[in-house]
């Protein structure tokens, strides 16, 4: 009997270009294994958004074994004790897995190597394969050997190096094991909500799975040419939309970019280049590991930001802010987009960012934690140091006296239709008025819960107090 091979599925829930899977299947036997871990990420585990779509990526990938006589074995607990069990219930000799950056998991194939080894018996090993990024953190360095901590010579450094690897195929061949270990099944996991079932905009406006990220990439590769320019236009589509199905790794950045990289087009090289900012942001993670959490730079953060756990009008500004009732249309718009479908157009998402932490003053992590919470694609790495940049408080940052202006932000980029479908108690209104409502127009559409130069002054003043 050959021993079986288990492949520890995580963010990777694909079958093509899955360099853990295709060693397993060269290799013997395969079992596919997703385990539930809920407790490792701590502030950090799947939010309500992210449950949603691990449903059904999970379904859909499960199906995509099941025709190759396959199947994935669902467990839930700590990963690292679920997996060694199962090595030893099985026989498996080999725990394949991609590698991943986020702290707990480095901590759990740390965990799980450990425990492999405290087996005893025939020997059993963990191997990590790279291939959720286009290179692996740490991979491109300074001249002293050093990562990088500013994007802008990072992204020159990785154009140097591109393409990636060619993408592997589907695996010809999947062999079974001469016996199944026990599964869960999905359903009794509770991903999706019921009571009440708030995840109807987001069946809505996705496709889940592997096939899914694809059919976009088809669609986007017709498109890109046009991305420089639309990807800041929010009552357009012309953003990828790639960004779920990258984080869950039902595509590789590998695979889009082989699929994209003889487009010649300022839309194409400036895709690339946010392509590789996700992969900075993995650098950036595996140095701080703690950077979602916790400010670069040092400023007295009790004088700049607002605290909504210390009063109810700061708590209440917060609200506004997550209910998309802001008096800002276009900020107003963007939250709600988020709400409805667990996504938010690129430049919406920086107007809806830069208000809360600068008209409103609320610490970045309060907001961190809410797109986390929201959002399909809320990734550990992206997520944290976006929000840094935008707050000024980041490694590479803006500047926090560059303070974005909704209302003018709104008008330059055209978001008239944006707000009309998601503010609709606007609709009636024409490009002339729908970007700053006038009082007499707004109905039952709320007041400004700040003016924009009140904010602005507020906020320099709380900035030049801060820096001491």
């Amino acid at each position: 009997m050959t021993a079986p091979h288990i492949v520890w599925l995580r963010r990777d829930l694909r079958m093509a270009d899955h360099p853990a899977l295709y060693a397993a299947a060269q290799a013997g036997p395969v079992i596919p294994v997703y385990v539930l871990d809920d407790d490792r990420a701590g502030d950090h585990a799947y939010g309500g958004a992210s449950k949603v779509w691990l449903h059904h990526s999970l379904d859909g990938l499960g199906k995509s074994y099941g025709a190759r006589n396959s199947r994935i074995v669902l467990r839930r607990g700590d990963a690292p004790q679920v997996l060694a069990a199962l090595a030893d219930e099985t026989g498996a000799t080999c725990i394949h897995a991609m590698r991943h950056y986020e702290p707990w998991w480095k901590e759990a194939e740390d965990e799980l190597r450990d425990a492999l080894a405290g087996l005893g018996g025939e020997e059993r090993r963990l191997c990590l394969y790279d291939g959720n990024y286009l290179l692996p953190p740490g991979s491109v360095t300074t001249g002293s050997g050093d990562p990088y901590k500013i994007y802008t010579p990072f992204a020159k450094s990785m154009l140097e190096v591109m393409p990636p690897r060619d993408p592997l195929p589907v695996p010809e061949t999947l062999s079974s094991p001469d016996s199944w270990p026990d599964s869960d099944e999905l359903a009794d996991w509770s991903l999706l909500p019921t009571k009440p079932d708030w995840a109807g905009g987001i069946r809505e406006f996705w496709d889940f799975g592997e096939q899914a990220a694809h059919d976009r990439l088809d669609w986007w590769a017709d498109v890109v040419g046009e991305y420089d320019e639309g990807r800041n236009l929010p009552s357009e589509d012309t953003t990828s939309r790639l960004s779920p199905h990258l984080h869950w790794g039902e595509i590789s950045p590998a695979q889009v970019w082989h699929r994209l990289k003889d487009n010649r087009s300022d839309g194409w090289k400036t895709f690339a280049k946010e392509v590789i900012w996700r992969d900075y942001a993995q650098n950036v993670i595996d140095q701080f590991p703690d950077y979602p959490r916790e400010s670069y730079r040092d400023y007295d953060e009790r004088t700049l930001w607002r605290n909504p756990n210390a009063g109810h009008l700061i708590a209440q500004d917060f609200a506004c802010w997550q209910k998309g009732m802001t008096g800002y249309p276009v900020v107003d718009a963007g939250m709600r987009q988020l709400w409805q479908t667990g996504w938010m157009h690129n430049r919406v998402r920086m107007i809806c960012a830069s208000f809360l932490v600068k008209h409103l003053l609320i610490d970045w992590r309060f907001g961190e934690q809410w797109y986390w919470d929201c959002l399909v694609d809320a990734d550990y790495g992206n997520n944290g140091v976006n929000w840094q940049w935008i707050s000024g408080t980041g490694v590479d940052s803006n500047m926090f006296v560059r303070i974005m202006a909704p209302l003018t932000q709104s008008e330059k980029f055209d978001a008239a239709g944006y707000i009309r479908e998601y503010v609709p108690e606007l609709a009636g209104l024409g490009d002339d008025e729908i970007h700053d409502p006038p009082e007499d127009r707004r109905g039952d559409y709320p007041a400004k819960v700040i003016g924009h130069r009140e904010a602005r002054e507020r906020a320099l003043e709380a900035y030049r107090s801060a820096k001491g």
